[in-house]
């Protein structure tokens, strides 16, 4: 795996439990930051061909 592949998945990993944490805390406009965030990187994964399991969607 190369360094831009490790760094998109981890900040995926990174976004998806600051996603989580702001759900569980109820914090409505920091769960509509992250999922843009989400959705960003998701965006940016598929285009450079890097798979990425889905576990907040």
């Amino acid at each position: 795996m190369d360094a831009f592949t490790a760094g998109l998945l981890q900040r995926i990993r990174a976004t998806e439990s600051d996603l989580t944490r702001a759900r569980d805390e109820g914090d409505d406009f920091l769960v509509e930051v992250e999922q843009g965030e989400l959705d960003d990187l998701r965006r940016l994964a598929a285009e450079h061909g890097v798979e990425v399991s889905v576990f907040n969607a």
